[in-house]
């Protein structure tokens, strides 16, 4: 029969003296959460009957010093229960296994990995809403800055640049909801589940969830380590690469510019943004960019590992569950954004030059079969002949839109609706020319969610909202694991002060 160990009067002095929350760091990683996880099932067990009373301070005590000594420069901070539990048997005598009723590896290490993941999670939407703030923020200072929007690689339609990085805001509010959804699933607690069927011991799987911040409990005990430890990842590793390619897809539009002589969009020059070439004066690389599109091809690469390493295993085994792999794989995504914001805060867009480059082109040319069947009653097919001819002359004649000859738009118009109504251009001249108006394009869009002042300013409204709420979201997920943690640490002090 073991003996208990008996502590010397000093060191238990020491911590009647330091409570529970001061002895932590605030690094939770493995050591941390299974510090966590000892001190829950010392105070339930106690306070259920499943824990001698008088043997539950000697044992506090012992699980204390472990705690305290970990926290020290150099401390052992080991990061799984075999090797945890040896500081505690020295700490503490051998009676401190009885701590270990109805519990494993197995769900304790399943527990500690929702905890480190789901405090990654918000570590990554935070990010995420700074990030998709600097982006609405400069949405709202260009949203009268009228630019060339690409399709095909190919300018297309003039557009509202605002309303241009509002498309990308409302994507990343697709990533903050399923960071959101992922979440809900994370946060329930393996704990109780022991290896995966549950334990003979009357265990309270809930108030352990409560203690350690948990939103509920995770229902089925082989579902809880054997399937949905490794659905956590995997899942947490789709939203990083969805976060990953809406980055790259930005990022590769404003690398598009810099291969032009006279870009409308660039980076403000020196800093962490650009570089001189070593052999070329003048160039200016963007190194920012490119350094941000290699990390979210990092990201995406890093995010691939869940379903690699989970692939036609069995349920049960460690390979996609290691925390090391999956808090890299965050740590991608979250160093993507912040190099994003970097890009958006330094980005420089010399309007003229958008407006040069849409009046040296024919980005508005849909808009003249728009009008001519939306006023005329011209059917579309027929206006859009009408407009693909116009361009067709005018990149042969090296014409400009707003100099294009009228009496030979008349010309076209004839040839082109030959045998239906009358041939007769039924714009004049100040309407043909205003409907080849970019900025009056952008501004007269009808369709909701279009570039017009009013949409603006309502999309506007809207993302300001859905950013605020989703802030508030971070807070109220991070104040109750903290709330928790807390209580945690005071009833410990109690059962460790009543010795």
């Amino acid at each position: 029969m073991f003996r208990k160990k008996v502590l010397p009067l000093a060191f238990t002095i020491l911590f009647h003296a330091l409570p529970a929350a001061a002895q932590q760091t605030p690094n939770r990683d493995e050591f941390y959460w299974l510090g966590e996880i000892n001190k829950a099932s010392a105070v339930i067990n106690t306070q259920e009957g499943l824990l001698d009373k008088s043997l539950a301070p000697g044992i506090a005590a012992g699980l204390a010093k472990v705690l305290h000594d970990g926290d020290q420069p150099g401390g052992k901070r080991p990061s799984t229960v075999i090797t945890f539990e040896p500081l505690m048997i020295q700490a503490a005598g051998m009676d401190v296994t009885l701590l270990h009723a109805g519990r494993s590896s197995q769900d304790m290490h399943a527990t500690y990995r929702a905890a480190i993941l789901r405090d990654d999670m918000l570590r990554l939407a935070a990010q995420l809403n700074q990030t998709s703030t600097t982006l609405v923020a400069l949405a709202q200072k260009h949203e009268h800055t009228i630019v060339p929007n690409y399709t095909n690689g190919v300018a297309a339609q003039p557009n509202s640049y605002g309303h241009y990085l509002l498309g990308y805001a409302a994507a990343l509010d697709r990533d903050a909801q399923r960071i959101r959804e992922a979440y809900a699933r994370i946060d329930l607690s393996p704990m109780g589940t022991t290896v995966l069927n549950g334990t003979s011991w009357p265990l309270d799987r809930t108030r352990m969830a409560e203690y350690l911040g948990f939103a509920g409990i995770v229902d089925n005990a082989y579902d809880a380590h054997q399937i949905a430890a490794v659905d956590h990842p995997v899942e947490a590793g789709a939203i990083v690469t969805s976060i990953a390619l809406h980055a790259g897809s930005f990022i590769e539009d404003v690398m598009t510019q810099y291969a032009q002589p006279r870009p409308w969009i660039l980076l403000q020059e020196g800093g962490n943004n650009t570089y001189v070439s070593s052999a070329m004066p003048q160039k200016r690389n963007p190194g920012l960019l490119n350094s941000t599109r290699a990390d979210a091809s990092t990201a995406i690469t890093l995010a691939m590992g869940p379903v690699m390493r989970a692939h036609n295993l069995p349920p049960g085994m460690p390979d996609a569950k290691e925390v090391r792999d999956n808090k890299e794989m965050v740590n991608g995504a979250i160093t993507v954004l912040r190099k994003w914001n970097a890009i958006l805060n330094a980005l420089v867009i010399d309007q003229g030059r958008a407006l040069e480059e849409l009046n040296s082109d024919w980005t508005a040319s849909q808009e003249v079969a728009d009008v001519l069947m939306r006023k005329y009653k011209l059917p579309f097919r027929l206006g859009h002949h009408f407009a693909s001819d116009v361009v067709e002359y005018a990149r042969a004649h090296d014409i400009k839109p707003s100099d294009f000859p009228y009496d030979q738009a008349q010309k076209i118009y004839a040839d082109t609706t030959h045998g239906y109504g009358n041939g007769v251009l039924p714009m004049s001249e100040a309407e043909f020319r205003s409907t080849l108006d970019p900025v009056a394009i952008v501004n007269n869009r009808r369709t909701v969610g279009g570039p017009q002042p009013a949409e603006m300013e309502r999309m506007l409204m809207e993302a300001k909202a859905r950013l605020a709420q989703q802030d508030q979201w971070i807070k109220e997920k991070r104040a109750r694991i903290d709330t928790s943690l807390n209580k945690l640490d005071r009833d410990f002090d109690t059962l460790l002060s009543s010795r």
